[in-house]
């Protein structure tokens, strides 16, 4: 096989190696296995002569004649989707792939049903869901739209605020019913609560209320957003959380103190790009009225 024969899914999976900077984070990125992830850069460095990557302790870094080929794999890989978005235009249809990247507990709380009346409504659009915290970017294309809890800031993006969904505290109906419902923030205080390992954001929200703590504080903590939900509804201990999840919750009860929680910002973010490819635009629609809905 001459060379310059190239298969796209090889260049694909060594652009996603080198934004990564690992196997395995490769691999979760395109819904791969590691394995595969390996053979495709295996392949592709046996194909050009060259060696692409060297192993250290951080992961998989570029040699020079990997970063050299990075240039020209990612010219390739932009025209590879100004190829497919001329396709949509010219066609003017309603079918093919958008990829969603949002927070775990987006993903795993809001989205679904979401997803299911866009399929009942668009059944040629199919979605791949990145369920991830990870910010990611979306100028690499690792995704088509992505959930925000914050404004995205990189260039060439199209961002629009679509609400702000109220937070609340709660408290397992099976804690409450032991030691009983807090009524003061003396009461609160003296409860356990799960916090975030390393995450600061339960810290720095409490001392806006006046309440200086440090992690030590928490008892019980996990930065992990669905495993951190899963310890509050076992009775672990109180934690916070979007009402639109807490309250559909049968297992946990809503402190209500009128103590100032901050809203959560819900913000969608796409490639300028491809804001008006007909099947991002569905998609960013359906997100848009979904979401904004209370």
């Amino acid at each position: 096989m001459n060379s310059m024969d190239f298969d796209w899914a090889e260049v694909r999976t060594f652009l996603s190696v080198a934004r990564e900077g690992s196997y395995s984070a490769a691999a979760r990125a395109l819904g791969l296995s590691q394995p595969t992830v390996r053979r495709h850069v295996e392949s592709l460095s046996e194909r050009l002569k060259l060696d692409l990557f060297r192993r250290d302790q951080s992961g998989a870094k570029l040699t020079p004649d990997g970063e050299r080929l990075l240039t020209a794999a990612e010219a390739m890989a932009e025209a590879a989707a100004r190829l497919s978005l001329s396709a949509d235009e010219v066609a003017g249809q309603i079918t093919g792939t958008v990829r969603i990247t949002a927070s775990q507990m987006i993903s795993h709380h809001v989205l679904p049903p979401i997803i299911a009346g866009l399929r009942r409504d668009h059944p040629g659009v199919q979605i791949d869901l990145v369920a991830s915290d990870d910010t990611g970017n979306l100028l690499y294309r690792e995704a088509d739209i992505a959930v925000r809890m914050f404004k995205p800031e990189q260039l060439d993006l199209v961002v629009r605020k679509i609400t702000e969904l109220p937070t609340g505290l709660y408290i397992a109906k099976s804690l409450a019913a032991r030691i009983g419902m807090p009524r003061t923030l003396d009461d609160l205080m003296k409860i356990d609560m799960v916090g975030f390992d390393q995450n600061p954001l339960m810290i720095r929200e409490m001392a806006k209320m006046g309440l200086q703590v440090s992690r030590e504080f928490f008892p019980v903590r996990c930065d992990a957003q669905p495993a951190h939900w899963e310890l509050v509804r076992a009775g672990c201990g109180i934690g916070g959380a979007q009402r639109r999840i807490g309250d559909a919750d049968p297992l946990v009860a809503r402190i209500d103190m009128g103590l100032p929680l901050a809203p959560l910002e819900v913000w969608l973010a796409t490639p300028a790009a491809i804001r008006r490819v007909p099947r991002v635009d569905v998609v960013w629609e359906a997100l848009a009225k979904a979401l904004a809905a209370p």
